[in-house]
Order: structure tokens, then C-alpha cells, then sequence
């Protein structure tokens, strides 16, 4: 088959494959087939790579695969035949990283290559696929092995050796560079955290009261009927998640159940769905409150525009965790603001309920949009696409790197969530240095002479032991089962 493998293939050619002579009646499976010799080690595997492009057809394929184990069977006696099997899964994977073709970092990334959805996702897997990320981690990993022998040194050589420095002033040193490396592993952290919001996507709740058109923007987001739409109040009873792609960010949008106060009558279903609606809420990124403008008489007979923000949902976004969720605000239903009246005083005064009622402020303006029928009323189109380019924007402040010379901290945003948790254990172990050290955030050291030396330097051995593990380099006790995690996926 293919000339019984491998030897006779030295570079790309077409060829007739047949089944083996072995078997009961020699037949052409594939009259032109495209055969690929890759020689190691520059192989994506580090090994020897032949490979079969046939044509596509389930048939064909099905009677290659049924002829390949046929070759093996013809070489039996022969104890330099190679055994054929199918790889196992993630194997091929395995063998580049034990022949150094890749590390765990670039492994990861190849499953996010393959995962990515949206353009801002295969950014960020391409940069994790380069071995800059890698490169950073090895080089963290050193400072801290360099670090540790020099504590190592006082340890086993002070009594017997002289020191240009006092052992007070080597620790000093050695703590100035844990100080300095730390400052740069808390940048990485936060990072990729950032990266995984591109990564796994930024989810959103749409909260408002019932009938203030959640599902109406919903559907004019994601630009189909994805959720019932009626002028029934309290329509949504469940959670409706959507995935969309807004700006190169790949988001999940919840329209949820609809808010409002006790003195409502409420059923037992929608005081469910009210529940999960808030639940949804506050592990949202991003909260987008739908505040609907209503038409009222005045006592004179006069109408007016009035817009007021439900107590319920009020108390839900004093329960938000304003260090990790964005709240926006958005005025639905402008279509009905009277002539005599403008959006930006209905912005003013939705501006003031907020301060009246100290809720989380919004990092961008406040929004005006209506999810009329696009064919009743033009303006619609370009308020909802307003919306999503004001949403871009904060999409991108939220995942902006945090280190100051960003050009070269892209890269961390391709971490993965294994990493970021290995980096916050690294970044604990050298709170640990510092504490046995004595010496606070900012550099000063309190009583060097009382230095645990020993615990010091274990606190760097584990440190640089977590780095080893992002990568699966250096001497980790548990590599294999690091590995066992990655390669599983």
C-alpha cells in the first residue's frame, strides 16, 4: 500500500493505492491519490509523517482505513515491522510535546485555534500559539531559580565561605527581584482573566420591567424572532441565552423575566422566572437595564413623557459586584418622547434617578434606543446598531491589557484558565517569601537578622515549581498528571 509505507515516499506524489498483497484479492482503492513523506524531526510530531490524501468519499475512505492494518498483517515475522494502531486521543499532541515540537502553552492555544468563533478569539489563540507566552514563563522561572540559589548559598556556605555582601544584604536583593517579578506575574493575572472573557465569551442581561422591550432588542440584536415578543406584560417567564457575535466579541445575551415589586400580582411561575432573572443577573459582565418611556396626563390634561426605574431592579443592582460587572443603562421606547420633549432631557432626568437612588454608575453614556419594527420607524436600525458599537467599545476597555507597555503584553491574553490559576499560586508563594522576609509591599525590610532563610527559599522553589507546571518543563514531581489535564481536552 503506497509501496508498504513510508521508505519508497520521499516527497509529495500521486499514486494508486491497492490493498496489500497479502490479502485474498489485490484491488485499487484510490486511483489517485496525493501522498505526503514529512521527514523528522521538523515534523509537527518530531517523528516521521506520511500522509494519505484521498478522496473524500465515505466509501473510499472506509476501505483505506480497512487496508491499513492489512500491512502490518503481511510483515508478521519480521520483528522491525512497525505495529499500526489508531492514535489515541490527544496523542499526536503528546508526541510533539515530548519531542519538543510544543509546550503546554501552545497546546492549549491549538485547542482554542480550533474552538475560536469569532475573529477577536483566533486573535488571541494565534498569539498563545507563538512561544512568546512560553518564553515569559521560562524566563520568570529562571529569575526564581537564580533567586533561590542565592538564599541556597547562605544556607549551605555561610559558615564556611565569605561573602562580598552581608546574608542581610543578599536577602534584601534577592527580595527586591521577588518585588519586581511579582509586580509583573499580578499584571499577567489580571490579563488573562481579560483573555478569558474573549475567550469564552462576555455574557450580558438584558434587565428591565416587564414590558420594557427586552425581547424586542433581543431579537433586533441577534436579528431573528429568538424570544416572544406580545403586549402582554411578563411574556418571558425563563432565561433565553443567545450567542452573538457584536464587534468581533463573541457574547452571550440573557433575556430574562421581568422585575417587578410585590404589590404586583405575581404567580408562583413568574416569581421563579423573577428569581432566576436576578440570579442570571449577577454573574452577568455586563448588566444592560431597559428603562421604557411612558406617556402619563398631567392633572392640566396635558401628556408627558415619564420614565421610572422599578424598586426591584434597583435593589438587584445594589447586590452587583461593581469591581468585576459593567451596568448600562439604556431608555427604550424613544419613540413615543412627545414633540416638545428631546431624548437628552429623558437622559437627564434617568441620570438623576440613578444619583437619587446611588445605583452603579455606567462607564459609557447613557443610551437611547427603540425596537420599533425598522419598517415603521427608520431611526430604529441605527439606534440598536448605536447601541452595539457603544458595547464594542466598552468590550474592548474591558479586555484592554493592563501592563504599560502593552504591545508586549498581548500575549498574555491568550492564557488559559489552567494558567491563570497556576500564576495566581505562583503569585501566593511570593507572598509567602515576603512575609517570612518580613518586608512589606513597598520595599522596606523590617528585621533581616530573623530571616528564615529555609522557608524562604522553599517559598521560591514552589513558586518557580507553578511556572514549570504552565509550560511542563523543568524537574515537577507531578508533571504526568499536568499533562493528563491538558491533553484530555
Amino acid at each position: 500500500m503506497a509501496r508498504s509505507i513510508m521508505h519508497y515516499v520521499v516527497t509529495a506524489e500521486h499514486q494508486s493505492l491497492a490493498t496489500p498483497l497479502c490479502a485474498p484479492s489485490s484491488e485499487v482503492l484510490d486511483s489517485q491519490a496525493l501522498i505526503l513523506h514529512f521527514p523528522a524531526p521538523t515534523t509537527a510530531t518530531g517523528e516521521d509523517v506520511l500522509e494519505l490524501h484521498v478522496h473524500g468519499g465515505t466509501a473510499v475512505v472506509r476501505s483505506v482505513l480497512s487496508a491499513i492494518p492489512l500491512v502490518a498483517a503481511n510483515k508478521k515475522g519480521n520483528p522491525a515491522a512497525p505495529m499500526i494502531r489508531y492514535a489515541e486521543p490527544g496523542e499526536f499532541t503528546r508526541r510533539a510535546f515530548h519531542n519538543n515540537r510544543l509546550d503546554l502553552t501552545q497546546i492549549e492555544a491549538l485547542g482554542d485555534t480550533l474552538s475560536a468563533e469569532t475573529e477577536r478569539q483566533r486573535r488571541i489563540a494565534v498569539r498563545g500559539n507563538s512561544s512568546v507566552l512560553s518564553q515569559k514563563y521560562e524566563s520568570w522561572r529562571q529569575q526564581l531559580l537564580y533567586a533561590r540559589g542565592e538564599l541556597e548559598a547562605l544556607i549551605d556556605f555561610s559558615e564556611d565561605q565569605h561573602f562580598d555582601e552581608s546574608p542581610a544584604t543578599l536577602v534584601t536583593s534577592v527580595t527586591e527581584q521577588v518585588v519586581g517579578l511579582q509586580r509583573q506575574i499580578q499584571a499577567a493575572m489580571e490579563n488573562a482573566s481579560k483573555g478569558e472573557l474573549l475567550r469564552n465569551g462576555i455574557s450580558l442581561a438584558l434587565l428591565g420591567a416587564p414590558n420594557a422591550g427586552k425581547s424586542s432588542l433581543l431579537n433586533q440584536i441577534v436579528g431573528r424572532e429568538a424570544a416572544i415578543v406580545s403586549e402582554e406584560a411578563g411574556t418571558t417567564r425563563d432565561v433565553i441565552d443567545i450567542g452573538v457575535d457584536v464587534g468581533g466579541f463573541y457574547c452571550t445575551f440573557g433575556d430574562l423575566a421581568g422585575l417587578r415589586g410585590k404589590s404586583a400580582h405575581v404567580g408562583r411561575v413568574e416569581q421563579e422566572g423573577m428569581r432566576r432573572a436576578r440570579e442570571r443577573a449577577l454573574v452577568a459582565d455586563v448588566i444592560i437595564v431597559l428603562v421604557p418611556v411612558e406617556r402619563r396626563q398631567s392633572g392640566d390634561g396635558t401628556w408627558h413623557s415619564h420614565l421610572e426605574l422599578d424598586a426591584e431592579i434597583a435593589a438587584t443592582l445594589n447586590l452587583c459586584d461593581t469591581s468585576k460587572q459593567r451596568v448600562v443603562y439604556a431608555i427604550n421606547k424613544i419613540d413615543l418622547i412627545g414633540p416638545s420633549e428631546d431624548i437628552v432631557s429623558m437622559q437627564g432626568l434617568m441620570q438623576q434617578q440613578l444619583s437619587d437612588q446611588d445605583l452603579p454608575a455606567s462607564p459609557i453614556p447613557i443610551l437611547a434606543v427603540s425596537c420599533k419594527a425598522c419598517g415603521q420607524r427608520s431611526q430604529d436600525s441605527a439606534d440598536v446598531q448605536h447601541l452595539l458599537a457603544s458595547l464594542t467599545g466598552l468590550f474592548q476597555d474591558m479586555t484592554a491589557t493592563s501592563a504599560l507597555d502593552s504591545a508586549n503584553w498581548e500575549s498574555s491574553l491568550g492564557a488559559s484558565h489552567r494558567q491563570r490559576l497556576l500564576l495566581e499560586q505562583c503569585f501566593n508563594q511570593l507572598r509567602t517569601y515576603l512575609e517570612e522576609v518580613d518586608r512589606d509591599p513597598i520595599g522596606h525590610n523590617t528585621d533581616d537578622e530573623s530571616v528564615d532563610v529555609v522557608l524562604a527559599a522553599e517559598s521560591l522553589r514552589s513558586a518557580a515549581d507553578c511556572l514549570a507546571k504552565i509550560t511542563g518543563t523543568g524537574q515537577v514531581a507531578n508533571i504526568e498528571e499536568v499533562l493528563g489535564v491538558v491533553f484530555e481536552k
